[in-house]
């Protein structure tokens, strides 16, 4: 017998809509087929790089789940991770886990009973399990580790992100616990801070040397924020011999000698990230050493390549580019000390560029940019924020010779104005751009994002925060990108959507925050663009409690797995 349909939580997917209303039809099909359709839907979502889009193909499982018992069964196969918050002791958890047999990843955050909860879930056979996370707490919960892993010894990925009083006894119970791990995170967010620096950094050296004495198999970790000195960086790089990519932003104990040394154990890294501390720029003001440079030529298969805040000559870009490193990814945010010259060296010899961010490199004007992106045949996104003399000629130079080109970062650039502007309508149509960022340009008029749209007309998100000359423009943007998913409106002092009287069948996130939208505006929202799955209208003073319950009344998918976040 079939479970009855809930036709109102599948609006928000024409794809979901296809394959209920076809069931009659192929009700016959084996689950392999079904199984089959459903992983091709959610992986459109998990494969773009945009967390709004992974939480949403959870919505699509919940959806689909309550379309018939087959479906159920089905869905609880494919859902290979959980997220707890929070959880009430006095509710089982055995029919969660029994439930969602194929979970590979657990996700705890803010969770205060955690070494209980661990210690309850160690007793069920979840023998795929290989990423645990845990984030955003006090302390690190050392008992329920314990338990845990004697029971589950499949993990081979753990985060802990944002442990405040996070010690050096913690990397010793990681190295006890976890012998099998291939990926670490001890990241912080803004930066490891306490009073007694010297004396905490010499006992964190000790644990990473005993952590990277341990963890044999390593092939990856993300250290930024952590209390890392020279040594320690030589302990990781000396000892973890199967290491391939390594992040360390704002260590301000780190010198560019001791990367440099380190780097010469290690010839193997692929990928290496780290920039020089916001707190502590020492070496901000000395040009890379011919040490250094010499050190990062060691490396043979470098593929990524990110640094902010450095001191970066053209002698060291025309090192790399005479060395012909293989590098689909090139960082260098915020870096000073180079030219047009050194950049135009290195990107002539990197014909496989697929990731390029020269955020706030000053020198860069449109027709620059015209002569580099000759050599960007094979680029994805690009990211020219912060590009003074910049204007949007360039977005329609990227997408005339990049034609792999996805997504765009032109946030904060200099003006609008460009030589024979009324020729721009005659570019054509590129439908391979995909996510456009335009935040913080007060120059863009409803008569550019309306232009922009013809030419994009694919457009999935869509960035203009903080731009105050759109008003009700952006009506006739989403008429024409049907495929909007995520819209960024925030900071927009004059936008105006009640004339979107369409349906807007694909928008999940709408952000609001600080307008002027009011109550009957989200009442339109709320009838034509049912899909939402998250709104932002936070700091918006005519938004009232009747306007948020209008949302959540019309809108099937955030109500039920969705949120508004709204002034308190």
């Amino acid at each position: 017998m079939k479970r009855k349909r809930s036709s109102s939580s599948l609006k928000s997917s024409q794809q979901i809509q296809m394959v209920s209303s076809s069931i009659k039809t192929y009700s016959y099909l084996p689950d392999e087929c079904w199984e089959s359709i459903f992983r091709f839907i959610i992986n459109q979502y998990q494969t773009v790089p945009h967390s709004f889009f992974s939480r949403h193909s959870e919505s699509i499982l919940n959806s689909l789940s309550l379309v018939s018992k087959q479906f159920l069964s089905i869905t609880n196969r494919l859902r290979l991770s959980i997220t707890v918050v929070n959880f009430s002791p006095t509710i089982s958890i055995r029919p969660i886990f029994q439930r969602f047999t194929n979970l590979n990843s657990l996700k705890f955050a803010l969770y205060n009973e955690l070494d209980g909860f661990l210690c309850k879930i160690s007793h069920f056979p979840l023998k795929k399990l290989t990423s645990l996370i845990i984030s955003n707490r006090h302390t690190i919960p050392a008992n329920g580790l314990r338990v845990f892993t004697q029971n589950i010894t499949t993990l081979t990925s753990l985060t802990c992100f944002d442990i405040a009083d996070f010690n050096t006894t913690d990397l010793f119970l990681i190295a006890e616990c976890f012998p099998l791990l291939e990926e670490l995170n001890l990241s912080f967010r803004s930066g490891w801070k306490n009073k007694n620096k010297v004396t905490h950094y010499n006992n964190y050296c000790d644990g990473v040397e005993a952590l990277s004495l341990a963890l044999l198999k390593l092939r990856k970790v993300n250290l930024s924020g952590f209390p890392m000195s020279d040594k320690s960086i030589f302990h990781l790089f000396n000892n973890c011999k199967l290491l391939e990519e390594v992040t360390m932003f704002w260590c301000d104990q780190m010198t560019i000698a001791g990367i440099a040394s380190a780097i010469r154990e290690r010839p193997t890294l692929r990928s290496l990230s780290f920039c020089n501390a916001f707190f502590n720029l020492k070496d901000a003001e000395v040009s890379v050493s011919s040490h250094f440079i010499d050190s990062l030529l060691s490396l043979k298969g470098l593929t990524s390549l990110t640094w902010w805040f450095l001191n970066i000559s053209d002698e060291m870009l025309y090192s790399i580019a005479r060395e012909g490193l293989p590098l689909t990814r090139l960082v260098l945010k915020y870096c000073f000390g180079h030219s047009y010259a050194g950049i135009f060296c290195l990107l002539s010899k990197c014909a496989g560029l697929q990731h390029l961010d020269l955020q706030r490199a000053g020198f860069l004007n449109d027709h620059y940019v015209d002569k580099l992106s000759l050599f960007l045949g094979d680029l994805v996104s690009i990211n020219l924020s912060e590009c003074m003399d910049l204007t949007y000629s360039t977005l329609f130079t990227l997408v005339r010779n990049c034609p792999s080109l996805s997504e765009i970062k032109m946030e904060n650039i200099g003006s609008k104005s460009v030589e024979n502007s009324d020729s721009l309508p005659d570019f054509g149509v590129f439908p391979q751009l995909k996510y456009l960022y335009l935040a913080e340009n007060s120059w863009l008029s409803d008569e550019n994002i309306i232009m922009f749209a013809s030419i994009f007309p694919n457009l999935q998100l869509l960035d203009l925060n903080s731009c105050n000359h759109i008003s009700e423009g952006i009506c006739q943007v989403l008429r024409r990108c049907s495929n909007i998913r995520h819209l960024n409106l925030a900071h927009c002092s004059r936008v105006n959507l009640l004339g979107v009287n369409f349906v807007v069948p694909k928008l999940e996130v709408l952000k609001l925050s600080d307008t002027k939208v009011d109550d009957e505006t989200l009442y339109v929202i709320s009838k034509n663009c049912c899909g939402l799955l998250e709104l932002f209208v936070d700091g918006c003073n005519d938004v009232t409690e009747k306007g948020v319950k209008h949302v959540k009344e019309n809108c099937s998918q955030l109500r039920e797995h969705g949120y508004v976040r709204s002034s308190p």
